[in-house]
């Protein structure tokens, strides 16, 4: 869930105090007339305690929306407090009332909630309501014990006003940090997504250089006689040209986001096959219910292929070709994990990666951040975990669209 802004917050603890409010000051009100018996007018003392109890059954509604609060409203909110605690507070004795000091308490409240301005209203309301308590104060009816239950009084407030400042006070703390972590998060986010469109913009700058000397050495490939080579050198122009193709075919892609005839989709066996050509040295296992034929969003295979480059380089850097792919898809979800046998991951160190930054002496640093930014566009999950028996088992989540779902059989 994401943190509320701070007048939000506010809004909400204004609205447990009140319902706290209207019950103390319901209690005490019948404590004071019926258990000292002391003659207090009953109507200006319910009259405000019942206003607040309904103005808070319209602040419930109002929180059910997901309208945020601004600080305006908020502001509005603590002047209701603050006009029913100075009315009940000149009844029941202006200044000399023990409870005189919870005027302090929306000030403490507003102070880490809402801008410095209006934090400043708050306090100059809570100000001026005590001035009127004072002003328009009503003494008390005498007592006997009238000093020993004001001492007794100015304890009950000290207690409550500790207990109450400190438990929401940590509370809008807590909300704030959350919201810092929050926009720390977004700025690294859009640090990140800066980076990764520079190096698209970049990308398309090489393609489009790239491109002239592709189309000559398809050329020169074509011309190529290989009727007098031997076997082998038969073979490998045969592997080269498949490889030009797919460098052709892979800067062309780069292309396809610009073009609204292009389409979306890519078949993951040809993704796959694309990508085997380029790594034919590792072995890759298929398991699932995806079929070779299953068209999925073109930034899906964007992202197999992202994951299984680092996975093959994990593989290699251990010692070994062998890499592990398992897709299936279930309710509307692409779960797929990727599974290399190199020497595993630090379990301490932060998963997300730092853009552009790589602990392979020839990595770029842009495979798991281009994978992230994937992952953040399709809406999916991803995380990585220690594979039983070494090595690192990276798994996604991405929903798919109810067209895509045509498994027909199990990847071998």
């Amino acid at each position: 869930m994401q943190p509320q802004p701070p007048a939000t917050a506010l809004l909400r603890t204004l609205y447990s105090l009140r319902w706290f409010a209207v019950g103390g000051q319901s209690l005490t009100i019948l404590w004071v007339t019926h258990g000292f018996e002391m003659d207090l007018p009953r109507w200006p003392l319910w009259g405000p305690v019942l206003l607040l109890a309904a103005f808070n059954v319209l602040v419930h509604v109002r929180l059910t929306q997901s309208r945020d609060a601004t600080p305006a409203e908020a502001f509005a909110h603590v002047l209701v407090d603050t006009a029913v605690l100075a009315w009940l507070v000149a009844w029941t004795g202006g200044i000399a009332n023990p409870f005189a000091s919870l005027f302090l308490l929306p000030i403490a409240l507003t102070a880490m909630a809402l801008p410095r301005a209006w934090a400043i209203a708050a306090a100059l309301a809570c100000v001026s309501g005590y001035m009127l308590a004072i002003s328009f104060g009503q003494p008390l009816p005498h007592l006997h014990d009238h000093y020993n239950l004001h001492l007794a009084g100015m304890a009950v407030n000290f207690f409550l006003s500790v207990g109450l400042v400190s438990y929401f006070m940590i509370r809008l703390a807590a909300a704030r940090d959350r919201r810092e972590r929050e926009l720390a998060a977004l700025r690294d986010r859009f640090v990140r997504n800066e980076g990764i469109l520079a190096l698209a913009t970049h990308a398309a700058s090489v393609a489009h250089e790239l491109n002239t000397p592709l189309a000559t050495m398809t050329l020169l490939l074509d011309d190529l006689d290989t009727s007098h080579m031997a076997g082998d050198g038969a073979a490998d122009v045969a592997t080269l040209r498949r490889l030009v193709d797919t460098c052709r075919d892979r800067v062309r892609s780069l292309a396809d986001p610009a073009d609204p005839s292009a389409s979306t989709r890519v078949d993951i066996g040809r993704v796959l096959e694309h990508w085997q050509l380029v790594r034919p040295a590792i072995a890759l296992g298929r398991s699932g219910n995806v079929d070779v034929h299953q068209r999925v969003d073109r930034t899906i295979g964007h992202l197999l292929l992202a994951l299984l480059n680092n996975a093959a380089d994990a593989s290699e850097g251990n010692g070994s070709n062998r890499v592990d792919l398992h897709l299936q898809i279930e309710t509307g979800m692409l779960d797929g994990a990727i599974r290399d046998y190199g020497t595993g991951f630090d379990a301490q160190a932060p998963f997300l990666p730092v853009l552009f930054r790589s602990g392979k002496p020839d990595g770029l640093g842009v495979g798991l951040a281009l994978s992230h930014a994937v992952i953040e566009q399709l809406d999916g999950e991803l995380d990585m975990e220690e594979a039983e028996g070494g090595g690192t088992r990276v798994h996604f989540r991405i929903p798919v669209e109810a067209g895509d779902r045509t498994p027909t059989e199990t990847m071998r």
